[in-house]
C-alpha cells in the first residue's frame, strides 16, 4: 500500500502560478475572519439593539449578518479551489481578523449603526485590495467572485447610513 504524501493531499491543482495562488488564498483568508468577526458583530447588534427603532434595526441587522454569513463560504471554497488551506477555528479568526470587536453591555443604536457602516466601508476597501491581488495573479474567477461581494457590501453602507439619518 501505498504512504499518502500528507501535503500533498490537500494540494488542488490549478494552472494559475503557485506564487499569485498562495497571495490570493492569503488574501481572501483574511476576508474570510473579517467576515465571521463582522458577522459575529452584526448578529451581536441585532440581539441588543433597543429603541423605538427597535424592529426596523433588528430587522435590518438580521437581513445583513444573512448576507454576510452568505459570503463566507463561497470564498472559502474558492481558496480550496486554487489550492489553498483556509479557516480552521475561531482562533485563527482572532489572528487575522482587521473586524474590530465590540464586547459593552450597551452601544446606542445609532452607534450601532454607525460601527457597522466604518466596518462595511473597510470590508469593501479590503475586498478591493483582494481584487487587485487576483488581478496580479490573473484569478479571474477570484475577482470575478469578489465584484458581487463589493456591491453588497457597499449596499449595506447604504441602509445603514440612511437608516441612521434623522430627515426632517
Amino acid at each position: 500500500m501505498n504512504a499518502i504524501n500528507q501535503v500533498d493531499v490537500l494540494n488542488t491543482p490549478s494552472d494559475l502560478e503557485e506564487s499569485g495562488r498562495e497571495k490570493v488564498a492569503e488574501s481572501l483568508n483574511r476576508l474570510i475572519a473579517d467576515l465571521f468577526a463582522l458577522y459575529i458583530k452584526t448578529k451581536n447588534y441585532h440581539w441588543h439593539v433597543s429603541g423605538r427603532h427597535f424592529r426596523d434595526y433588528h430587522l435590518l441587522l438580521d437581513e445583513q449578518a444573512d448576507q454576510i454569513i452568505a459570503t463566507i463560504d463561497p470564498l472559502a471554497e474558492r481558496v480550496r479551489k486554487i489550492g489553498g488551506n483556509t479557516i480552521r477555528s475561531v482562533a485563527h479568526v482572532a489572528q487575522l481578523q482587521r473586524v474590530k470587536d465590540n464586547d459593552e453591555d450597551f452601544v446606542a443604536p445609532r452607534d450601532m449603526l454607525a460601527d457597522l457602516v466604518e466596518e462595511n466601508k473597510k470590508l469593501a476597501h479590503n475586498m478591493r485590495e483582494t481584487h487587485e491581488v487576483a488581478d496580479d495573479a490573473k484569478d479571474v474567477a477570484t475577482a470575478s467572485l469578489l465584484e458581487n461581494f463589493i456591491d453588497e457590501a457597499e449596499q449595506r453602507v447604504w441602509f445603514l447610513f440612511e437608516a441612521s439619518r434623522e430627515v426632517a
